[in-house]
């Protein structure tokens, strides 16, 4: 029987709670399956940790990590701690560290949940949503010029590159031919004429190599 040996960090807020119960599906599916099993490692990290430690994770903590099979990451942010610290130093240095590109959401309609669209059934909803998860704004490059002054300025760059773009943009080319689904690129290129316009580009290109999936463009 397989093993997975999973890193469990609950996070903060609602975090703990939901883990929790993520945890027991986990287990209730494997147990189920009966060809493998998950073995959880849970870790204290954190915004609390930090308000205790000034750290939001320890300094090794990406050594720590590499020796598990997956990361389940519960919410994080607290009062009394910076966004950009809670995020920064614990997701985005998770996120940055093992370079994980793609943020993949599926979005379907559960028996029972309720929908605001009048008229939908179960089979009508059926997306997922992958976005880029290293570059963009999620690079956090810029800078602030003249603190504390009236002409201080604040400069946050977006950074597309094409090795970054190429290759969400082929998972997703990916998908949507193995799921046999319509691609959709979301761009802002009407008002972000260097960034967006490059990622519109790219999105044609490699549109050429895969003439089997249909696509469309929205602006956001």
């Amino acid at each position: 029987m397989e093993k997975f040996k999973i890193a469990v960090i609950a996070g903060d807020g609602i975090g703990p709670e939901v883990i929790a119960e993520g945890k027991k599906v986990l287990s209730g599916i494997a147990a189920l399956d009966g060809t493998f099993a998950v073995e959880f490692t849970d870790f204290p990290w954190g915004c609390e940790y930090y308000l205790k430690t000034g750290e939001m994770m320890p300094e090794d903590g990406l050594d720590t990590l590499k020796a598990f099979d997956a990361i389940y990451l519960g919410a994080v942010g607290y009062p009394g701690v910076p966004d950009n610290v809670s995020l920064g130093q614990l997701l985005l240095k998770i996120r940055r560290g093992f370079d994980e590109y793609v943020n993949l959401r599926p979005v379907k309609l559960l028996e029972g949940a309720p929908c605001p669209l009048a008229g939908v059934k179960r089979e009508d909803i059926d997306m997922v949503v992958i976005r880029e998860n290293s570059e963009g704004e999620y690079a956090d490059v810029g800078a602030r010029l003249y603190p504390g002054t009236p002409q201080e300025i604040a400069l946050q760059t977006g950074v597309f590159s094409r090795k970054g773009c190429e290759r969400i943009m082929r998972y997703a080319y990916e998908l949507a031919r193995r799921e046999h689904k319509t691609l959709t690129s979301i761009s802002k290129g009407n008002a972000l004429g260097y960034s967006m316009v490059f990622w519109d580009e790219i999105f044609a290109e490699l549109g050429r190599e895969y003439p089997d999936v249909k696509t469309q463009k929205l602006l956001v």
